[in-house]
């Protein structure tokens, strides 16, 4: 699978040239940047989303940036291990596993309000009878991508939580390609209940994609890091620096417009925070340590699909 995504990140951003380790930022070698893509966003949109971000980084910076899209969490991933992107914006999950395959280190993170944080729920319909995390027990649950800290892995934290273990104590488990998708089965009666972090039922509900009214929360995370600003390893440290400083910087700079500063959705936010380490993000996930590479196999062998 790791091989396919590669192949489709190279057909994806074009046959480059040279690696990480030879592209320095300037206008005739700018840094490849991947974004994995916004829930519920088109491919342009996800772009749009961030080019402001990017645009005000050359401004202040002198670096320069080429903003390409994944077409899959997996596939953002592979870019970075590959050589193919030097700068990517990764979820939680996603950016913990290219880490832990010595790929990418953190550079930042955004904040709103002093907060470095977002959240998950897990959301039945008010007609259902479905009043709590309990209540799920014998019942259909739709969870996004395994990659994904928001629709996955904490949403299967708050069962656990409440003793209900969805290898066994669910009467179907549905893993789709995006919270939307779990979203939109719940809002059609397909579904029990939904995994999606409350920024994603936001934005499908803007949309239209769903009909909020109809919505009811029965389960809510702990607090998830921000989804991270990331560069490859392989990336020379002297580029890593000056890129970090700015992004640290950005929401001080002159000429530097509080609609440039994006975040996940391109949302504004007001800064990006490049104290967070990767002890906060350890801390973050210690109590849904359990939901491992195992635990995954084991429940998308029990949807049967993934898709």
């Amino acid at each position: 699978m790791r091989i396919i995504a590669a192949l489709l990140c190279i057909w994806m951003l074009g046959a480059l040239p040279a690696m990480a380790q030879t592209r320095d930022g300037s206008a005739s070698q700018p840094l490849e940047v991947i974004l994995i893509p916004a829930d519920g966003g088109t491919e342009d949109g996800t772009k749009a989303d961030f080019v402001p971000l990017f645009n005000a980084l050359t401004k202040t910076s002198g670096l320069h940036f080429r903003v390409r899209v994944g077409q899959s969490y997996a596939a953002a991933i592979e870019a970075v291990c590959t050589g193919l992107a030097d700068v990517a914006w990764l979820g939680p999950t996603s950016y913990r596993e290219a880490r832990d395959r010595g790929c990418a280190e953190l550079l930042a993170v955004e904040s709103t309000n002093g907060s470095a944080t977002y959240y998950a729920g897990i959301f039945a319909l008010k007609d259902s009878g479905i009043s709590s995390v309990q209540d799920l027990r014998g019942r259909s649950v739709a969870f996004g991508p395994p990659q994904s800290a928001s629709s996955f892995v904490f949403p299967i934290g708050i069962l656990l939580d409440a003793g209900i273990d969805p290898r066994k104590d669910l009467s179907q488990v549905r893993i789709g390609d995006s919270h939307t998708s779990g979203l939109v089965a719940l809002d059609n009666g397909l579904v029990d209940g939904a995994a999606a972090s409350f920024v994603s039922f936001e934005r499908a509900a803007n949309s239209g994609a769903i009909d909020a009214s109809r919505f009811r929360i029965v389960g809510r995370s702990a607090p998830i890091p921000n989804p991270p600003m990331v560069s490859a390893k392989a990336l020379p440290q002297s580029v890593k620096s000056r890129l970090r400083a700015a992004l640290g910087a950005l929401h001080k700079q002159p000429g530097v417009s509080a609609d440039d500063i994006r975040g996940y959705g391109g949302k504004r936010v007001d800064r990006y925070d490049i104290t967070i380490t990767d002890d906060d993000f350890e801390t973050a996930f210690r109590p849904v340590s359990g939901v491992d590479g195992a635990f995954t196999a084991a429940l998308v062998r029990r949807a049967g699909t993934y898709r």
